[in-house]
């Protein structure tokens, strides 16, 4: 068993950078749950239908990439002690810009509009292009030691990838070159779901979830193995000839990876913690993904069409949803108070109480957002069931859940201003008699 990993809090950058990237996110997630409760439904369940493609770049690209930067942006340093030079510059623009590459690409997607296309290609490698230089220049120095140094180290590799694979056929849909479309699809999916989400999902969990949720810390092989392992098949797949090898080796990586986590969570000693159930069913979500990919592939010619044309969307749903936005907003719902009782505490002098985190973000309320989660994730598999109908429902409770956690991160905000400006201007706070 690994050794506790000391955190450098003293590193950490300000609450600015990292709440730019954070806060805004679920209101990106609840954007692409009204889109699918009220886009057109048409061609649903299938992957390649325009709602299907339009909702999950704006699931992927809206919400879930702003919260990966912005971890990285704070877990540069304080996991691995070297600072973001240019993180407080490019932050501010993370979030807003990761919404119009996703708003371009709704609109090519749905509407068919090349220019949507070319917006979310020159936007994406601006603003992407920017983010993996700033984190490149701190990672070439980081030192690998752990599962999660070395993710912090490698993981722009990813970043890059899958964002060139995503340009690459942009490019093409606006009709800027030729491409094998379909190869790079494969390639820009496996990248983005396991080079860049699996990966750092992995990678930031072997610190986090033992310090938060009081499991057992990894062994030596888990931290040795990432993010390699999980790179490995990704590599392999760069040869056309060896894809279905690949996609075997990815499955059975990703299926011990995720029952090794299930089993480790199942363990924990703060199994009450509201946001405990979000991340068993992230790895439990991420291990049935993985066997109906294997399923897929060695089944899909004598499968039942209905069944054959629903797998995709629940592949989608169980590694996006289940697999991404729930550890997600376990640890939005997890960091933002523990970065505001951070913060708070440097500025509060000796001898003088800090507002607790449970006061910050009382774990009521974050049970309430993780149940809503839950069902949100269940509705979306069974959409294939009734499209037209479920996909109001699903994507309605969807939103619902975002949009509570958008407004329980709007509290924690308005409570650390609140309580700062108790204590730097503390005559202020005191009422006249």
């Amino acid at each position: 068993m690994a050794t506790a990993r000391i955190l450098n809090y003293q590193l950490a950058p300000s609450p600015v950078t990292v709440f730019g990237c954070l806060l805004p996110a679920p209101w990106l997630g609840m954007i692409a749950g009204l889109l699918l409760a009220f886009g057109p439904a048409q061609g649903l369940p299938d992957r390649f239908a325009p709602i299907t493609l339009a909702v999950t770049h704006c699931l992927v690209l809206g919400m879930l990439a702003p919260v990966m930067i912005g971890a990285l942006f704070q877990l540069m340093p304080v996991a691995a002690g070297q600072s973001v030079a240019a993180a407080r510059r490019i932050a501010p623009y993370v979030a807003v810009g990761s919404a119009l590459v996703a708003t371009g690409l709704c609109a090519g997607f749905l509407f068919g509009w090349a220019p949507g296309f070319m917006l979310a290609a020159g936007l994406a490698s601006l603003l992407y292009g920017a983010v993996a230089c700033a984190l490149a220049a701190a990672a070439w120095r980081v030192r690998a030691t752990d599962a999660t140094t070395r993710t912090l180290r490698w993981i722009v590799l990813a970043l890059a990838m899958a964002v060139a694979l995503g340009v690459a056929m942009a490019g093409q849909f606006s009709g800027w070159w030729r491409i094998d479309v379909l190869h790079m699809l494969k390639l820009h999916v496996a990248w983005g779901l396991l080079g860049w989400i699996a990966s750092l999902l992995a990678g930031v969990a072997s610190t986090t979830v033992p310090m938060f949720w009081q499991t057992a810390r990894p062994s030596a092989r888990w931290q040795a193995g990432l993010p390699g392992l999980l790179w490995l098949p990704l590599l392999c797949a760069l040869w056309p000839g060896w894809w279905r090898f690949s996609l075997y080796l990815g499955c059975a990586v990703v299926g011990t990876l995720a029952a090794t986590g299930l089993y480790v969570l199942g363990r924990a000693r703060r199994r009450f913690d509201p946001a405990w159930p979000l991340w068993l069913m992230c790895a439990a979500s991420w291990l049935l993904a993985a066997a109906l990919v294997a399923v897929d592939a060695a089944f899909s010619p004598v499968l039942p069409h209905r069944l054959a044309a629903a797998l995709p969307w629940w592949i989608g749903t169980l590694a996006l949803v289940g697999g991404a936005v729930m550890p997600v907003n376990a640890m939005l719902g997890k960091i933002i108070p523990f970065l505001v009782f951070l913060h708070l505490r440097r500025h509060t002098p000796m001898g003088q109480r800090v507002v607790a985190m449970q006061a910050i973000l009382p774990p009521r309320r974050l049970r309430w957002q993780a149940s809503l989660t839950a069902l949100s994730l269940l509705l979306l598999l069974l959409l294939p069931l009734a499209p037209a109908v479920l996909a109001v429902a699903a994507g309605l409770a969807f939103a619902v859940s975002q949009a509570c956690m958008a407004i329980l991160l709007l509290h924690c905000l308005l409570r650390y201003r609140r309580e700062l400006s108790a204590i730097l201007f503390p005559a202020a706070a005191i009422s006249p008699k």
